[in-house]
Parts: structure tokens; C-alpha cells; sequence
């Protein structure tokens, strides 16, 4: 039997004039629709309007009032200081969800209502946390072949290593420094057994600058003995001393320490307090989520509650009529 038989063709054109009549229906509804829809605010003009008008008012009011400011401090937790800074911050923004006022006025802070929030989290800076020790770059290395980089690199136990951390915190008005950062700080640095470990800890290191200085003295008299030595003696004994490993082994050594001196000047710097304040970053306006848009957002709000009132009474009404009908 043909496939193209006239009972196949006609089949085909029922179903394009089936197809045709779904689109034009989908058109017809879509129509409807539309002018329903214009017809509904030509009827609710004014009301509309109100709400608009309203919308827009109360929204640009509030975006002037109602303003959050975002607040960064970069800090350095010295001495092993890495999860008791953690845990403050934690106990902290615990007491702002609490409400605890009393708390956070005990601290120091000042106005403590005008806080909404406060977390710390690590900047991400793998290539330090791998210079500061071979250790770290071979358990880096170890946990790669096990899974993904990117997520390790990331994740709390290896984060908390790294040198800098940023304290995140939002406030409902501007602040400063004498109300807010400074008060925090003091009250993040005062930690008693911490404090007996910076002593010891500085205490370390200025011995470890004092014995360096030292050894420092007495390679340099070594290297001033060669110099004689090799000032005064014929060709054969200059070639000897050049090849004498014993010399390089000096000289590489009286590199390496005074590359460890300047660490350790370098690190003083910042060993002052448990936690150091690197930089800080007050009053940045937050316009995130609808902070500062509530002029555009309250107005289709209002219109859009209007709206479903509208549609919730009509159902209302036609499923009410179908009642008394029936």
C-alpha cells in the first residue's frame, strides 16, 4: 500500500487545522488577557496611582533612613591566636542575634544596638601559606592527590592557617574608630594566657636576634682572618683558599642569617599585639539585596498586593455565585 495514500494526506491536514486552531485560540486567550488587563487599571486607575505615588515616597524615605553600612578590619592573629580569635567572633555575633546589649556594651562597644552582624573569614593566599614552611607546601601537596584543590585550599582546617583574616560587620549608621573598631580590638587582645605567651615568645626571639648578632661577629672575624691570610700568601695558597669549601659553607651561612635577622625585625613589627590590625575600612554604604532600591521595589509591591486582593476577591465571588446556582 502507498505511504502518501489520500487517507494519510488527510490526516495531516486535520492535524495542521487542529494546530492552527490551538494557536489562534492561544492568540484569542493571550488578547483577552491583555485586555483584561487594561481594562483592570483603566478601572483602577486612580488607586493604582495612589499606590505608585505612595510606594515611591514612603521607598525614598526609607533609602535615606533605613541605611546599612558595611565595616572591614584586616587583622593578624599572632601566637597561635587563630581559633581563640574565631571563637570571639562567634560569641560576639551571637550576642547581636541575641540582642544582648548589655554584653556588648561590657566590651566596650558603643551604641551596640546599631549592630546587625559580625563574622571573620581568612583571605585566601596559598602561595604565603606554602613560603612560610616546606611542611606546609608537602601536606598542600598530599591533600591535592586525594581531592580537589580548590575546595582544600578553601575549606576551615586549611584556612585558618593562612597569615590574614578579615572581620566583617554591618551596622544600621555610620561609625568610627573610637566607637567601634578600637573597643573591639581591646577586647579581642585581652586574653591573659595569650599575653603570657607573647612575653615568652618575644623574649625568644630577642635572644635569638642577640645570638645571631653574635655569631654574626665571629664569621665576619673568620672572614677577616682569610682576607689576612690570602693578602699575604703567594698564588698556590690563594687557589687553595678559593677552593676551600669550608669558606663557602661561612659565607652561605652569614647569608642565611642575616636574612633571619630581618625576619625576625620584620615580625616584630607586627608582634606587638596577640591580634594586629593590618588596615581597616569603615562606612561602606550597603546596597545589596533591596538596600537602597526600596524606591522601585515598594511601589511594585503595593500594586502587586492590590493586584492579588483583586484576584483572590473575584475568585471569591465566582466560586460564591457557583454556590447559589447549584
Amino acid at each position: 500500500m502507498s505511504k502518501n495514500s489520500p487517507s494519510s494526506f488527510e490526516e495531516k491536514e486535520i492535524d495542521m487545522s487542529a494546530i492552527s486552531r490551538n494557536i489562534g485560540g492561544a492568540f484569542q486567550s493571550l488578547s483577552s488577557f491583555i485586555f483584561g488587563c487594561i481594562q483592570f487599571f483603566l478601572r483602577n486607575i486612580i488607586i493604582v496611582g495612589i499606590l505608585f505615588v505612595l510606594g515611591v515616597a514612603l521607598g525614598i524615605y526609607l533609602d535615606k533612613t533605613q541605611k546599612t553600612y558595611d565595616h572591614q578590619i584586616i587583622v593578624t592573629p599572632n601566637f597561635g591566636s587563630v581559633d581563640y580569635l574565631y571563637s570571639k567572633i562567634d560569641l560576639i555575633n551571637s550576642k547581636i542575634n541575641e540582642g544582648d546589649t548589655s554584653f556588648l556594651r561590657a566590651i566596650g562597644l558603643k551604641n551596640p544596638d546599631m549592630l546587625i552582624k559580625i563574622e571573620i573569614k581568612p583571605i585566601t593566599d596559598v602561595y604565603r601559606f606554602i613560603n612560610n614552611s616546606e611542611l606546609n607546601f608537602e601536606m598542600l601537596k598530599l591533600l591535592a592527590d586525594e581531592g580537589d584543590v580548590k575546595k582544600i585550599v578553601e575549606e576551615k582546617a586549611t584556612s585558618k592557617n593562612y597569615t590574614y583574616h578579615i572581620i566583617y560587620f554591618s551596622t544600621k549608621d555610620f561609625t568610627t574608630t573610637t566607637a567601634t573598631t578600637q573597643p573591639l580590638l581591646n577586647y579581642l587582645n585581652n586574653s591573659e594566657f595569650l599575653a603570657k605567651v607573647q612575653k615568652e615568645y618575644l623574649n625568644n626571639v630577642m635572644l635569638k636576634l642577640k645570638a645571631n648578632e653574635q655569631t654574626l661577629t665571629q664569621i665576619d672575624g673568620i672572614l677577616n682572618e682569610f682576607a689576612k691570610t690570602a693578602s699575604g700568601s703567594n698564588g698556590s695558597n690563594l687557589v687553595y683558599i678559593n677552593e676551600n669549601t669550608q669558606l663557602n659553607d661561612v659565607l652561605e651561612t652569614k647569608n642565611k642569617l642575616i636574612e633571619e635577622q630581618g625576619n625576625h625585625r620584620i615580625n616584630l613589627i607586627s608582634m606587638d599585639k596577640i591580634i594586629k590590625e593590618n588596615s581597616a575600612m569603615l562606612n561602606a554604604e550597603n546596597n545589596e539585596s533591596v538596600n537602597g532600591k526600596l524606591k522601585f521595589v515598594l511601589p511594585l509591591l503595593f500594586i502587586g498586593f492590590f493586584i492579588l486582593m483583586y484576584l483572590i476577591r473575584s475568585f471569591y465571588r465566582s466560586q460564591a455565585l457557583k454556590h447559589k446556582s447549584n
